[in-house]
């Protein structure tokens, strides 16, 4: 959906679509019918934005033809959704049984990973509302830790230069501006901002930036405001925001049973203390009783509280949202809510059917629309009965 802040910008804010597994062009357009669409519709918004994902073979397909994109931009228009930003991050097989490091490869130091995010920003510029004033695509930081060497370092940056050069390219032959963020995330090389400005400050920032996942920033303990400051200083813009929650612990000695409900074979869920402890899995941090308290990266619903007595990050969400666009101007225009774990969550915060998990996904829209709201942003002003409104075609597929 679109939101105005008060500087006349357009916010667009949406849902990432890599809680869905489809990996086929057939599939993805199924999903648009099962999820999104519903979704829109219980939040009764004329638009609804997605953060698409695209697994790799999917994603060369369509970039390979113009007809396949042509088609998918179609069937989002006739049911009143639209992309103008993309994730990614994940290569291929997202929702598979289990994913952990995976999640990780190929990285910055490869061909594949340079291929794929080019591919994405050709794909991406066909669909693009032709009033959008940009695109973003997300993608990892880099690379996980281990292993990092000069070599690899280096053949990061190249293909950084590279991937700025291609997006100036896709730019002059399409009209279309399409920029990416790298998204800071524990365990990797780039983990915090602090790391951001150390690693990332030379690429070029006219199409290459920073992707702020509001929960990853928690579970670095970063404060909002230092964080944010930090990049403007280093001139580092934010093109994307992941708006996420993470799971809370006060005191995860006494709340360790609870805390086992969250502990699952699909995603890794990397586990900070606020002394700086840290364990790459929720599961390790218990067998070392890592001093608390802990933030786990494990994205939790925005608008519901997870298992008593455990909390979620929410209020330093707040606080970045404040940060992000309640001041005059705002600081990026790219919203998306990433809770992609909703398949995985103790069986009952699970959803269990189709239309629970799309009546989850709008609440959590609804949840961050009315943060946003509070901070000073308005919503598009409706027709009047009996003007004009947006229609659109009844789909069968």
């Amino acid at each position: 959906m679109r939101l105005r802040h008060p500087d006349r910008q357009t916010i667009h804010l949406g849902y990432c679509t890599n809680v869905h597994p489809a990996e086929d062009l057939d599939g993805i357009i199924a999903q648009l019918d099962t999820y999104a669409l519903p979704v829109r519709e219980r939040l009764d918004s004329d638009v609804l934005g997605l953060g698409l994902w695209l697994a790799a073979p999917v994603a060369a397909g369509l970039a390979a033809d113009g007809a396949q994109r042509r088609r998918l931009r179609r069937e989002l228009d006739v049911r009143g959704l639209e992309v103008v930003t993309l994730n990614g991050f994940p290569y291929r097989s997202f929702q598979a049984p289990v994913v952990k490091h995976a999640v990780y490869h190929p990285d910055w130091s490869t061909p594949e990973r340079l291929d794929y995010t080019l591919d994405l920003a050709r794909v991406l510029a066909d669909l693009l509302p032709d009033d959008a004033a940009r695109g973003s695509i997300s993608t990892l930081p880099l690379a996980w830790r281990d292993p990092w060497d000069p070599g690899r370092a280096d053949a990061c940056a190249r293909r950084l230069d590279s991937l700025a050069i291609g997006l100036a390219d896709l730019a002059r032959q399409s009209g279309r501006a399409i920029r990416v963020g790298f998204e800071p995330e524990p365990g990797c090389v780039v983990e915090t901002t602090a790391d951001a400005v150390r690693l990332l400050s030379d690429m070029d920032t006219e199409w290459l930036g920073i992707c702020l996942d509001l929960a990853h920033l928690a579970c670095a303990w970063e404060q909002p405001a230092a964080a944010l400051g930090r990049l403007r200083e280093a001139g580092l813009p934010i093109v994307k925001v992941q708006v996420s929650a993470a799971l809370g612990a006060d005191s995860p000695r006494f709340d360790a049973d609870v805390l086992r409900g969250y502990v699952e074979p699909r995603f890794l869920h990397q586990t900070r203390s606020c002394d700086g402890g840290a364990t790459d899995d929720l599961d390790a941090a218990l067998d070392a009783e890592l001093p608390g308290p802990w933030r786990v990266h494990y994205h939790v619903p925005l608008h519901t509280a997870p298992a008593t007595p455990l909390t979620s990050t929410v209020p330093l969400l707040r606080d970045a949202l404040r940060e992000l666009v309640g001041g005059p101007a705002a600081a990026c225009d790219h919203f998306d809510v990433e809770t992609y774990t909703w398949g995985v969550l103790p069986v009952a915060h699970r959803p269990e059917t189709p239309e629970q998990l799309a009546g989850g996904i709008a609440a959590e829209l609804a949840f961050a629309r009315d943060e946003l709201l509070a901070l000073g942003l308005s919503l598009p002003v409706r027709p009047a009965p009996g003007a004009a409104r947006p229609t659109y075609t009844e789909v069968t597929s």
